[in-house]
């Protein structure tokens, strides 16, 4: 149980870091690939979920993933709750490593990059806020993105369920992502959020919890269970 717990805890971790840290990349003064644009920034997320996987092996590093496998009857219900924890701590230790990193371009970029862009650089945001809307936009992404995986998984190729995950990544980020940023994984946005809160960001602004629990928060739990449902009576995974 601890080493999976670890496992559970560093993969989220280290896909906050490839996250995390290319927003940083993309948005911080000063950093080399500054203004790289939306494409980097998606295609890195998928690449670093998949790296993730391929070093941690059968993780769910998603909280919502956790409730879909919970419901299959596939991870007992005693795991929900400490495997949702070491998710979101490791989003939080993730979030911070990628602060340490990037120390200098937060620092020269404090009179020029808006405390509300800094803050989104940990966590999503909608483009546009209809919180009923964004709520459906999370649960419909989340649903996409578990019954996705689910099929893929069904696939026993060795190596193809991570590469298949971060394709499907990059597909919903590039189809789907544009009104909220496509959290659906509480541990992607609340470990990064609370970074935030807790880091000594100079002008920092308030972190939005009324979203954040809310949308990215909340509305993944949704999409999960309706995924998993769908799956197993539809499909019979």
């Amino acid at each position: 149980m601890l080493h999976r717990l670890i496992a559970e805890f560093m993969g989220t971790a280290l896909m906050i870091i490839f996250g995390v840290g290319v927003h940083c990349s993309e948005v911080l003064k000063g950093t080399k690939y500054r203004g790289s644009g939306h494409m980097f920034a998606i295609t890195t997320w998928g690449f670093g979920i998949t790296i993730s996987l391929f070093i941690f092996g059968d993780v769910c590093i998603n909280p919502a993933m956790v409730l879909a496998q919970c419901l299959l009857g596939n991870i007992k219900w005693a795991m929900f709750v400490p495997y949702s924890v070491a998710e979101v701590l490791g989003g939080v230790i993730g979030a911070m490593i990628v602060w340490v990193m990037y120390a200098d371009h937060f620092k020269a970029s404090e009179a020029e990059v808006s405390p509300i862009t800094i803050r989104n650089l940990f966590s999503t945001a909608p483009a546009v806020r209809n919180l009923p809307r964004n709520f459906f936009v999370e649960f419909f992404d989340t649903f996409i993105f578990i019954a996705g995986i689910l099929a893929i998984s069904e696939v026993k190729t060795p190596g193809i369920v991570p590469i298949g995950v971060g394709l499907l990544v990059w597909a919903i980020g590039m189809g789907l992502g544009g009104p909220t940023g496509f959290a659906m994984n509480l541990a992607r946005d609340m470990g990064p959020r609370i970074a935030h809160a807790l880091l000594p960001i100079k002008n920092k602004a308030d972190s939005d919890w009324q979203y954040g629990i809310l949308v990215p928060g909340i509305a993944p739990f949704f999409g999960a269970a309706c995924a998993a449902w769908f799956m197993h009576g539809f499909f019979h995974i």
